[in-house]
């Protein structure tokens, strides 16, 4: 047996949950920060300034993984049909914890883009939301869900 498919037969450790959630970070991340700052540039209310955040937060997550499992070989509609099973719970979780943050955090919806208290609240509660991610992406690997289906595709 090959290393990598003993890698792949073996129960997938926190590791391979963490890298798992940092990439849905990375997708939640730049969407989070462009939503945010296009919102807040503009003008717009705190609750359309959310919804284009979360909108485009899914859009950079799903668009990752997309990237990827194309760049494997897999026609557009299968890879979609990837992204979507591996990335939907996590990014919602990831969503879900980071805008309840700023939204619970004192000022930090009224805060503007050169505010320290913009930036920061961003950044904390997106750290917040990979650790509350990161065994939700565990239990889901751990299952043959998420990611695992996208690593199953990279390894073909």
């Amino acid at each position: 047996m090959t290393l990598g498919a003993l890698m792949r037969h073996q129960a997938p450790g926190w590791s391979t949950a963490v890298q798992a959630t940092l990439h849905c970070l990375t997708g939640c991340a730049i969407g989070e920060v462009l939503g945010m700052v296009i919102g807040t540039a503009l003008g717009w209310g705190n609750l359309a300034t959310t919804v284009l955040a979360i909108i485009l937060a899914f859009f950079f997550g799903y668009s990752l993984t997309l990237r990827g499992v194309l760049k494997a070989g897999m026609g557009f509609r299968a890879a979609l049909r990837v992204a979507l099973a591996a990335d939907t719970l996590s990014i919602a979780v990831m969503e879900l914890i980071d805008n309840g943050v700023i939204a619970l955090w004192p000022d930090a919806m009224d805060a503007e883009l050169v505010d320290l208290l913009f930036w920061a609240s961003l950044a904390i509660s997106l750290a917040v939301a990979f650790v509350v991610t990161v065994p939700v992406n565990k239990w889901m690997i751990g299952r043959g869900k998420g990611h695992a289906v996208v690593h199953q595709h990279h390894a073909h």
